[in-house]
């Protein structure tokens, strides 16, 4: 089962630290769901989830404010001799000494977020979703070419970063990843982005490590991108015959997705960058409902069948 480390929780979705337990960092989260202690509270726990972080909204504070404080210690104590991740308070509300003396004397971090429960609840959900996604690592380069995502595949060597350079230079591409591409499953999309250590930096053999976004500016780069088709880049066999019409498309499976796949034969004397931008421009016209390649098979029906009639 995958999980969030609680330090990594806090950081990304900017929650204020009111008391952090000496071992937070290895306090991990297994679920985007939240639980609203209510009915622990009142003293009802067979069906309590302490395994989710804990949230208290305004219902939740105001009847513990209404209690007296031996009442709400007392409260306070049955809840957190469960062992919760962290207990999240919502909204601007102040945290009683009771709540923060036994959150020390159990070693449970106390949290705090502006957002009211159900924007924060939807927030949380929206982060595990990506979090929680299933992930692989690809060999290629991600590019958002005219706003498509083309991932391009091929042996080490072939030219994939020559070619990406090529799109990125003359405006038609940005750069999300190059050499290894993080893919997440989330719903029914597969979202690509870069190692976090080799984000925006491109190796180009003869040159080096070149920074996209230091030689070119922000607006040659993004952060993630959705992958909607794919580039492979394979050296030119005389022997096999190569896709000349379109009419079928091709595809290749990635985290059980079924992705459009155009195989580009490399030899010298090709350019390779514009077949690509022609490849994704064919793309997003078949996207819209036109296939030229079956057009001109119907324009070829269409004369063989008038010559027949004469």
């Amino acid at each position: 089962m995958k999980s969030i480390k609680l330090n990594e929780l806090i950081e990304d979705l900017k929650l204020e630290k009111i008391y952090i337990s000496d071992n937070y960092k290895d306090v991990e989260i297994h679920s985007g769901e939240l639980n609203r202690p209510g009915l622990q509270f009142t003293g009802f726990y067979e069906t309590f989830s302490f395994e989710r972080l804990q949230i208290i909204g305004e219902q939740e504070w105001y009847f513990l404010d209404s209690l007296s404080s031996d009442e709400r210690c007392e409260v306070i104590k049955k809840f957190l001799s469960y062992k919760i991740p962290a207990l999240i308070f919502s909204g601007n509300h102040w945290i009683h000494d009771e709540i923060l003396s036994c959150a020390r004397e159990r070693n449970i971090s106390i949290l705090k977020t502006k957002h009211s429960v159900s924007k924060f609840s939807s927030i949380l959900q929206n982060y595990t979703a990506v979090e929680f996604a299933p992930t692989i690592r690809k060999h290629g380069v991600l590019l958002d070419v005219y706003g498509v995502g083309v991932l391009i595949t091929g042996k080490s060597g072939i030219g994939k970063s020559e070619a990406a350079l090529d799109l990125i230079t003359k405006g038609a591409a940005k750069l999300i990843s190059d050499d290894s591409v993080i893919i997440k499953q989330v719903e029914d999309k597969l979202i690509g982005s870069s190692p976090e250590i080799t984000q925006y930096f491109m190796e180009i053999r003869g040159v080096g490590i070149i920074d996209i976004q230091k030689l070119f500016g922000i607006g040659y780069i993004m952060e993630e991108k959705n992958i909607e088709m794919i580039v492979n880049l394979e050296d030119w066999d005389v022997k096999k015959e190569y896709e000349r019409l379109g009419l079928d498309n091709e595809f290749e499976e990635i985290l059980g997705q079924e992705i459009v796949k155009y195989t580009i034969p490399v030899k010298p004397g090709r350019h390779i960058g514009l077949i690509i931008e022609v490849a994704t421009k064919n793309f997003k016209q078949k996207e819209m409902g036109y296939n030229a390649a079956v057009e001109l098979n119907e324009r070829i029906l269409k004369e063989a069948m008038r010559r027949r009639s004469k």
